[in-house]
């Protein structure tokens, strides 16, 4: 029996990476990337690089996004308070620095 115990923990393992990997491609999120829903009413759905959470500038929308809605995020995901075109000028300028 305890034999058994280390092979079943490493098919659980694997089944639990192969469920991750599925989810995530069933997504659209590539690896190294997150989901995030922005808007202040209608909320579009926005794929980023996970580096751009390190800078200052991200991070202060983070944190409004924290204050607004604490660990409740409405849609399910990352929910990021502010408008559309504000957003899409941060991350043009994130990658192209």
């Amino acid at each position: 029996m305890g034999i058994r115990l280390p092979s079943l923990l490493l098919n659980a393992k694997q089944a639990v990476k192969m469920h991750t990997a599925s989810s995530r491609n069933r997504c659209g999120v590539p690896k190294g990337h997150i989901a995030v829903y922005v808007g202040d009413i209608e909320r579009k759905r926005f794929v980023v690089p996970i580096a751009y959470l390190n800078h200052p500038s991200f991070s202060a929308l983070l944190n409004r996004a924290e204050e607004e809605f604490e660990f409740k995020h409405p849609t399910g995901g990352l929910t990021i308070p502010c408008r559309e075109d504000v957003f899409i000028n941060l991350t043009s300028r994130l990658q192209s620095s």
